[in-house]
């Protein structure tokens, strides 16, 4: 253990300072993002308990074919079908999304064995749609997604400054260190609480906070690109041999796994009057009977010379130069595949698999289905629960410490150190600024705000005190 006379005081007030204002910042956002994470872990256990009709059917074994499930879901509710998603079990339903002519988008349960429509959800409103949203935008589109993301990025701040506050300082034994003093009262219970949960869970909180950056707009974009350039992230050969002219996957389809995101949509080539144009856009749904016709031949082709079992997700061409997409998204994505098809003859015009993926894509993606408690089942859940309630007594114990020590009507924040010797964590929070651009930017704007304050308030304060 470090000796007291070992640790600059000025230095551990300024560290404090440092932590007191990103956690006063973070703290509101962190219980978001724990409260709807926990939510989502247990996405499929919820909408099973809540939509049992939808979710369970009948035991088959025999199914019609898709683009009966879809007629029908659009006879019930007319519109245009984008997308549906075949289930992997005998006792499950199919989905059909659905783009009604009035309305929000649909997701349409169809009894795969008898082709029966059971009923509609408007995922935005139910309540692990509701909890999805938040957690990756605050309900807020891209405005939310950068404030989730600053949020994940002080979180890191908060981290790395809460380890240096804790580390051992002359101390005897491991009460208040790895374990909390029970029978002490008041703020020195709810400290030790804080410190006790935060170095036990520390490491797992870095963990969700890294993997769910990959999501966040900004960073994720970057490393999405800057894997796929050095050869490490998307296939290198998918991109330059016969690299198509499109749009990227997730534009086109408004969702894909993370490697597949900017993975360039192939076209159908229908005729010369067609070639050469993508048309991948996302543009309003328009009603395809066609498309919807040529399903079934997709369907067939992707069990039987393909060899995809279980569930899947099927996307219908979106006008004549679009593809019919499909791609597995399992717990465990080793089995992640994609595969386009030509929407006029129905061959295969290419298929990426987990194997294709360079070693930093496979590593995030094991990462993401780690994150959201799916690889190793119920035991990833827990573990995943625990730290989301972790992150929430971390939130309520440094309220409440906050609350008992400040004094009436203040906001009782540490005082700036002007002199302390913080050039190792100024280095760091640089380094961590060039890696995390969001965080970055945002403390060198607290840093000018800073120097203005100061400066206006020298300035001017000279100026108040010059007696006339």
């Amino acid at each position: 253990m470090a000796s007291a006379s070992s640790i600059d005081p000025k230095a551990y007030r300024a560290i404090w300072r440092w932590h007191f204002y990103a956690g006063l910042i973070v703290a509101p956002f962190l219980l978001i993002l724990s409260i709807t994470g926990a939510i989502y872990l247990f996405n499929d256990e919820i909408d099973d308990a809540l939509y049992p009709s939808q979710r369970f059917v009948a035991l088959h074994t025999t199914t019609v074919p898709p683009s009966r499930m879809i007629r029908a879901a659009l006879t019930a509710y007319p519109g245009a079908a984008t997308r549906i998603d075949l289930p992997g079990a005998a006792d499950r339903s199919a989905v059909v999304y659905v783009t009604p002519d009035q309305g929000e988008p649909l997701r349409v349960a169809v009894d795969p064995g008898t082709g029966r429509v059971l009923g509609s959800t408007i995922y935005a409103r139910t309540l692990v749609g509701f909890a999805d949203a938040m957690h990756g935008s605050l309900t807020l589109g891209t405005i939310g997604d950068r404030i989730v993301e600053l949020a994940a990025c002080w979180a890191l701040v908060l981290i790395f400054t809460g380890l240096y506050l804790w580390w051992p300082r002359n101390r005897r034994g491991f009460a208040g260190i790895l374990y909390p003093r029970l029978r002490a009262g008041g703020r020195l219970f709810w400290r030790d609480l804080h410190a006790v949960i935060g170095v036990w869970s520390v490491a797992f909180i870095a963990f969700l906070l890294l993997t769910g950056l990959p999501w966040a707009g900004v960073e994720g974009d970057l490393l999405n690109r800057g894997t796929a350039a050095i050869g490490i992230g998307y296939p290198a050969s998918n991109r330059t041999h016969n690299a198509p002219t499109s749009v990227p996957m997730k534009t086109a389809l408004g969702e894909a796994p993370w490697t597949m995101e900017l993975a360039p949509m192939p076209s159908s080539a229908s005729s010369s009057e067609h070639a050469g144009h993508a048309g991948h856009e996302m543009a309003m749904a328009v009603r395809d009977d066609a498309a919807v016709s040529g399903i079934d031949r997709i369907a067939n082709s992707v069990a039987r010379d393909h060899g995809v079992t279980g569930a899947y997700r099927l996307f219908l061409p979106s006008g004549p130069t679009g593809v019919y997409t499909a791609y597995t998204y399992p717990d465990r994505p080793q089995g992640q595949r994609t595969l386009y098809f030509d929407r006029w003859t129905g061959g295969l015009i290419r298929e990426v698999g987990y194997p294709d993926y360079g070693w930093a894509a496979k590593a995030i993606e094991l990462g993401v289905q780690l994150h959201m408690g799916n690889y190793f089942g119920l035991a990833n859940q827990l573990v995943m629960l625990s730290i989301c309630i972790a992150i929430v007594v971390l939130v309520v114990s440094g309220i409440v410490m906050w609350w008992k020590r400040r004094p009436a009507g203040r906001l009782a924040a540490p005082a700036r150190v002007p002199s302390a010797r913080i050039k190792g964590a100024i280095a760091i929070l640089i380094a961590a600024g060039l890696a995390f651009p969001m965080l970055g930017v945002s403390a060198l704007a607290i840093f000018l705000l800073d120097r203005s304050i100061l400066f206006a308030r020298d300035r001017f304060g000279r100026r108040s005190s010059i007696p006339t």
